[in-house]
């Protein structure tokens, strides 16, 4: 008897492949903040009313977080760019281990989680693989609004003792001002019995979007943007209709992108003030910048070369931190970045080499000798951001520079290759 072999057929991952070299114009539209969209949703978990946030990405992130909260029973209902939350029928103050392990914002529900029924039990979170980033800041806050916290087993379970089972206002000072651990704190103390103050909070501009958000849904909370914030706890919360703010992580992103393909763009809407000093080092890198109010015109054309740290925000975000590595890598000069958030935060480098960067590496600081061109190569991003710059090198690069790692891409930028396609961009995503 004949048997016959039919050769297995491997599947192809999904990629972009970029063809280079091409100049960008016209306008490109900035979706709302994914960072600031998770921790909103979050927030319904304060409250039996209804919620509706508008200018929703749609991203994976959003959806997996829209699963985690319907797996506590809230009910989750997506529009085109909106989403309606209602936590009205909580039934479960447990968030499941599958949903919450590929993401690290599920974290955000034990704040209000614990705080509306005094029991919480959170995984350990998971997400991009850029570094460490404990949940100790948020622990050690809980504790000081009076919860009981265990971690075993990659579980974190908070409860409040006593009668009512209300946590009860306090002084919590951050050692880092974590981003997350002031937003979980934030959501706790608005149902707590009296004030909490945090100090060394983050300042970022999503801390400020949840604060406007719980204000509007009855919160009392004041200094929000500022290193301390003030929060008077309040028995109930209600319903609330809030827009996201947009996404100033994506408003970069497209700004590198003319700026590496020496464009001119409109990039809106976008906030001076939430991009500061990545304004400030593209204008020493020589582009110019006009801002109308609600958008802002860039035009590049030589690009000199800039040093620049990372730091929390008001300083330069890290978010930003590898897109502004593929610009420098075709600036005229040297150039040094220094990672002061994430210690694993520098892998693109590599990929960027495969592209004919010149880049050395120190530790956590990569010195940078521009070159005159790019060239294409197949790249691998290691993280959402890192991905990101490798499509921004593409862009810029001679030949056809294929791209993977786009599970990363597509949580946190929506549409990404359709935006820069509208702009003048030739990207073609194949396989998967």
């Amino acid at each position: 008897m004949t048997v016959s072999v039919v050769p297995s057929q491997s599947v192809s991952l999904p990629q972009l492949e970029i063809a280079g070299g091409r100049r960008l114009s016209g306008e490109v539209r900035v979706s709302g903040a994914k960072n600031s969209a998770l921790v909103l949703m979050a927030a319904c978990l304060l409250t039996d009313d209804a919620l509706r946030l508008r200018n929703v990405p749609p991203l994976t992130d959003i959806a997996a977080m829209g699963d985690i909260l319907a797996a506590l029973g809230v009910t989750v209902r997506r529009g085109d760019d909106s989403i309606d939350l209602q936590a009205d029928r909580l039934n479960q103050t447990s968030a499941p281990y599958d949903l919450v392990n590929s993401l690290r914002a599920s974290f955000f529900c034990i704040g209000p989680l614990l705080a509306r029924t005094g029991i919480a039990r959170v995984p350990l979170p998971g997400g991009c693989q850029i570094g460490t980033r404990p949940v100790v800041e948020h622990v050690k806050g809980l504790k000081a609004l009076g919860a009981q916290v265990t971690i075993e087993h990659g579980v974190v379970s908070a409860v409040v003792p006593g009668r009512g089972h209300r946590l009860r206002g306090g002084h919590i000072h951050l050692d880092c001002p974590s981003v997350g651990a002031t937003e979980t704190l934030m959501m706790a103390a608005a149902l707590a019995d009296g004030e909490t103050v945090i100090t060394n909070a983050a300042q970022e501009p999503e801390v400020t979007d949840l604060a406007r958000l719980l204000i509007a849904m009855g919160a009392r909370i004041r200094g929000a943007g500022t290193p301390s914030i003030t929060i008077v706890g309040v028995s109930r919360l209600h319903g609330a209709d809030n827009a996201v703010i947009p996404d100033r992580i994506e408003a970069g992103t497209f700004l590198l992108a003319a700026a590496i393909t020496r464009s001119t763009l409109r990039v809106a809407p976008l906030v001076p003030e939430h991009l500061g000093a990545v304004l400030t080092k593209l204008e020493q890198a020589g582009c110019r910048l006009d801002s109308d109010g609600l958008g802002m015109t860039i035009r590049a054309d030589r690009i000199q070369a800039v040093d620049l740290r990372t730091q929390p925000f008001p300083g330069f975000p890290t978010d930003l931190q590898a897109p502004f590595m593929s610009l420098l890598a075709t600036a005229e000069g040297n150039s040094v970045i220094t990672e002061n958030i994430f210690e694993n935060r520098l892998q693109h480098v590599a990929e960027l080499q495969r592209m004919g960067a010149s880049i050395r590496m120190q530790g956590n600081i990569a010195f940078i000798e521009g070159v005159h061109r790019l060239s294409g190569a197949p790249v691998q991003g290691s993280d959402l951001r890192a991905s990101a710059a490798m499509v921004v090198a593409g862009l810029a690069a001679d030949g056809i520079t294929t791209v993977q790692g786009l599970s990363y891409l597509d949580r946190g930028y929506a549409d990404f290759e359709g935006k820069l396609n509208s702009i003048g961009a030739s990207i073609r995503r194949t396989g998967g």
